[in-house]
């Protein structure tokens, strides 16, 4: 893939992506990271691909100043952890703190502490729900991990690893739940089917809220930004 950027105030960088199995040239706009991306078939020269972004140019100009701002973690920022929003302060000791209006991090590099502890915060809960809903099911999973993902909030391997995005701790308990009792539903049913349905609804109970919950705000949970790869 090549990079290159449509020059203006400010320039918009723009990834192009050679596809076999592209048929005409499109673009992309990430609703995560605002990524510009355009795929153009083999047989189409680059400067063809980068004369058509040309004339989207207002197109994706508006679309991109439509997109939430990010935040950069620091303190006096806010942040929602379990749903909750919280201001982040200084710490007066080592340790970081929730209470029901702050989370205080300890100051030098607390964007980097703050990171690390959502993490863990988020494996611990992570784990919790899938011993219990793997235990309600019937079944095992071989493994936990969590990653930054940008494209799914976790997945289930035919091994019966589960994946999980951390930024999950940020949502609403119940969101984090239902993903959890989603993907432990796969070690059982590794479909979507009805028959995948009914095993979540058995495990977690009622899905339409949580899913609607992750579908109409997940994006904004991307917004946050704590250092580089995270």
């Amino acid at each position: 893939m090549g990079r290159h950027a449509l020059p203006g105030q400010p320039p918009v960088p723009l990834t192009l992506r050679k596809s076999a199995r592209a048929r005409r040239i499109s673009l992309r706009i990430s609703q995560l990271d605002g990524r510009v991306t355009l795929t153009y078939p083999q047989g189409v020269p680059e400067s063809e691909a980068l004369s058509f972004a040309k004339t989207k140019e207002d197109w994706i100009r508006e679309h991109l100043e439509a997109r939430p701002d990010a935040i950069d973690i620091g303190f006096g920022e806010s942040i929602p952890i379990e749903g909750v929003v919280r201001r982040i302060v200084p710490a007066e000791g080592r340790r970081i703190l929730l209470d029901r209006d702050n989370v205080s991090v300890p100051a030098g590099g607390e964007a980097r502490r703050l990171a690390r502890f959502l993490k863990e915060l988020a494996r611990d809960r992570l784990i919790g729900a899938c011993d219990d809903y793997a235990a309600m099911l019937g079944r095992s999973y071989s493994s936990l991990t969590m990653r930054d993902t940008r494209s799914r909030w976790g997945s289930c391997s035919s091994h019966g690893g589960l994946m999980f995005s951390w930024r999950l701790i940020l949502a609403p308990s119940e969101v984090l739940h239902y993903v959890a009792a989603h993907e432990v539903a796969h070690l059982a049913e590794m479909n979507h089917s009805p028959a995948f349905w009914a095993q979540v609804e058995r495990i977690f109970g009622p899905y339409s809220e949580p899913r609607r919950w992750l579908r109409e705000n997940g994006t904004d949970l991307h917004r946050y930004r704590f250092d580089a790869g995270t």
